[in-house]
């Protein structure tokens, strides 16, 4: 079984804006997964909870969840 890719920049990876919202949730999005024409944008808490699930389906991963403030 193929798992995405989490890569730091993604051949068409785009800023995550702070007006990016989870799409579980409504905060502030720090993940946005890729699968096929869709995203889905994910908060920090919520990435980690589908992270494994969005490995083996999404087509890249873009992971900024470094970037959030400590």
């Amino acid at each position: 079984m193929e798992t995405a890719p989490i890569l730091d920049r993604p051949v068409d990876h785009r800023e995550l804006m702070a007006l990016d919202r989870c799409d579980s949730c409504g905060a502030r999005a720090w993940v946005r997964a890729v699968i096929g024409p869709s995203e889905l944008l994910f908060c920090g808490h919520h990435a980690a909870v589908h992270l494994d699930a969005l490995r083996s389906t999404a087509d890249f991963i873009q992971d900024d969840r470094d970037q959030m403030p400590a």
